[in-house]
């Protein structure tokens, strides 16, 4: 298709003959994208694919010629240039445009809790101007003025921690007592950040004529994720606003009401209502914040996404953070407690319902602990209760996303196709909402699509392996890189095992775990850049060199 885009371009036979030798010069889609833009006149950050499907749609209508009639070179195209025969294709769709309205719907019933304005593109591009002109005022204040008062938003969100707990499980479906959890250790995160990022950015003296500063980047865009909205919200908002930036934050649109809260009580505590802006919407409205006047965009999502959003702030050289998706495995060594074993396991499985980048997604068990391991693992697992998520005792709740369930169905009848036996769970639960049965499989081989591709739910692949060596290599066998975890008696295993992986974190009879006072950083599919830790309080300044000699 995009090849016909091309050749449709042409206005003579001799530009029509060009144009089909550098056809059969590309070498990659990217090639044809990139020659197509030149065509149009337009930048890479404009020729963003909004919408999956639509790319074609999109060219068609950047190329076309003003009176809709292709040229009449193209009616002199030989039939072995262009594509191979086949049906005639349907009219391309219209690019779908985001609607006025969010509907935030309970994913434990499918009810409509509320509609919410979109923010539309004109409206984006002035709350980042406005965030551009309040941003230097912000700055000049003190890092002690600062702090003090993010310090009153942590105690307002503190005081208020039961609501907000209330009112994220009603969004995105988190058992309550987990989203109290979230909402207890955010406010640890927000003490560290105060305590320690105005050392981390404090001016230093090299040498006698020689200095280095820290400045704020400016206006920061922050693309947010709804599964641990606390979390990968105030990561990069807190230490953001800290260090003198102003940002324009857009949470997922699964946890759009946590995103309002959050703002809503920055601006009571004091932020100043221009410095911190809510930008409500989905993917498109994300995609016009990404191509808005911003300095820094910090997303948190799929790998497909960021791509997206790298290549489009690459256009304009804007920096980025991106925190994608993960596979993690986990190895369970022959010396292990299996019932310890798999308690924790299952932990950094099915916390959250498995809803998390560094959930543990494929479980490697040493074949001399295989049997008891596998039992003791299928005996959590089936006694978790699944229930409504307001209730104190549920542990997995519903999918945040009905789109996820289609993904589950499809990785678990790949696995049994390939082999792999379901022990618990397995399928949907009948129920209105989005709910799924906590789901354990064995002997899923590793090209089967549940031990490559994210699964982000309650399921869990399940293979045996000889020894370390062994568990290393298909451990390592994937493109993500986020964090891998060893259950072992003996550390100084766990330990050569973990250096031997790929991953920007290391568990040690653990799993699914970040701490502020470490780096939160992704390799390969995973993402780039940090957050969290002194790395993470430096990804929202700027160093500037000082060279004085009098």
């Amino acid at each position: 298709m995009l090849g016909v885009l091309l050749l449709r371009g042409a206005q003579t036979p001799g530009e029509l003959k060009q144009r089909t030798e550098r056809w059969h010069s590309f070498r990659s889609l990217d090639d044809v994208e990139e020659a197509l833009a030149r065509l149009a006149g337009v930048g890479f950050a404009q020729r963003l694919e909004r919408r999956p499907g639509q790319k074609e749609a999109r060219w068609m209508q950047l190329l076309a010629p003003v009176d809709g009639a292709a040229p009449a070179a193209v009616a002199e195209l030989p039939p072995t240039v262009a594509e191979p025969a086949r049906e005639p294709a349907p009219e391309p769709e219209p690019v779908a445009a985001e609607p006025h309205s969010l509907e935030i719907r309970d994913p434990a019933t499918n009810r409509v809790v509320r509609s919410v304005a979109v923010t539309e593109v004109g409206e984006i591009e002035q709350k980042v101007a406005r965030a551009r002109a309040a941003q230097p005022a912000w700055a000049a204040r003190t890092y002690e003025a600062r702090a003090a008062t993010l310090r009153a938003f942590r105690d307002l969100l503190e005081h208020e921690a039961e609501e907000c707990a209330q009112l994220t499980t009603s969004e995105m479906g988190k058992p309550i007592r987990q989203a109290r959890n979230e909402v207890r250790a955010v406010l640890e995160r927000i003490d560290w950040n105060i305590e320690h990022a105005g050392a981390v950015v404090e001016a230093r003296t090299v040498s006698d004529n020689e200095r280095i500063t820290y400045e704020p980047v400016g206006v920061v865009a922050h693309i947010s994720a709804w599964n641990y909205p606390y979390f990968v919200g105030l990561n990069s908002i807190v230490p953001a606003l800290l260090v003198g930036n102003a940002v324009c934050y857009k949470p997922s649109e699964h946890a759009t009401l946590t995103g309002l809260r959050l703002v809503d009580l920055l601006h009571r505590a004091g932020v100043p209502v221009d410095v911190v802006h809510t930008i409500v919407g989905g993917g498109p409205t994300g995609a016009a914040l990404v191509e808005a006047d911003v300095d820094l965009v910090c997303f948190t999502g799929s790998y497909p996404t960021g791509r997206r959003v790298a290549r489009a702030a690459a256009e304009r050289l804007v920096r980025v953070q991106l925190e994608l998706g993960g596979k993690d495995a986990a190895y369970v060594a022959d010396d292990v407690d299996v019932e310890e074993a798999a308690l924790a396991v299952a932990e950094g499985a099915f916390y959250n319902g498995g809803q998390s980048c560094s959930a543990t997604e494929r479980v490697y068990a040493h074949e001399a602990v295989w049997d008891p391991f596998v039992a003791a693992l299928v005996d959590v697992v089936s006694a978790y209760r699944v229930g409504d998520p307001r209730d104190e005792g549920t542990d997995v709740g519903p999918l945040t996303r009905a789109e996820q369930l289609d993904v589950l169905d499809a990785q678990l009848a790949d696995a049994v196709d390939r082999g792999g036996k379901v022990l618990c769970g397995g399928e949907r639960i009948d129920r209105p909402g989005n709910w799924f049965a906590p789901t354990v499989v064995v002997d899923v081989p590793d090209d089967a699509a549940l031990m490559r591709d994210e699964s982000f739910g309650p399921v869990i692949g399940v293979a045996r392996v000889s020894g370390d060596d062994e568990a290393v290599a298909r451990m390592d066998d994937t493109e993500f890189g986020l964090g891998a975890a060893v259950f072992t008696s003996d550390q100084s295993r766990a330990e050569r095992v973990l250096g031997r992986l790929d991953v920007g974190n290391a568990y040690w009879n653990t799993a699914d775990r970040s701490c502020v006072r470490l780096p939160w950083a992704g390799r390969r599919h995973s993402g780039m850049g940090t957050s969290m830790s002194e790395s993470g309080v430096r990804a929202f300044v700027r160093e500037k060199a000082w060279h004085l000699f009098g």
